[in-house]
């Protein structure tokens, strides 16, 4: 199965901020994190028309920037994990396999994800 998610794809240090409060952090999406996240689930919505995953599974991400700035690629799959959380899978503990990739395309910035049973 294959899902397009629209947009040039955001960092986790992009979309999530820590404050504390006593002695304690606390973590919180952003609202352009929230905006994003509301926005893939949308799309995936559209895109998944089967029953939720509740077995092990494999995950291709395939991250399309829409310029060459540097980035580190393990930033960038936690907002899209936790997007197909609930819709495509119960629970992304459940992927045993991830591989992501970096490509650009200035035209058409998404993330391409291949889920394998």
């Amino acid at each position: 199965m294959k899902l397009v998610l629209t947009g040039n794809p955001l960092s986790t240090q992009s979309i999530y901020r820590y404050t504390c409060r006593g002695r304690f952090a606390t973590c919180y999406m952003l609202k352009k994190g929230k905006e994003l996240k509301k926005h893939y689930q949308e799309e995936v919505d559209e895109q998944y028309n089967r029953d939720i995953i509740k077995t092990d599974c494999e995950m291709y991400i395939d991250l399309f920037f829409g310029d060459k700035r540097r980035r580190d690629v393990d930033n960038f799959n936690k907002l899209v994990l936790d997007s197909l959380q609930g819709i495509v899978f119960e629970d992304d503990s459940q992927i045993q396999k991830l591989t992501i990739t970096k490509n650009y395309c200035k035209e058409n910035p998404r993330v391409e994800v291949i889920i394998i049973i």
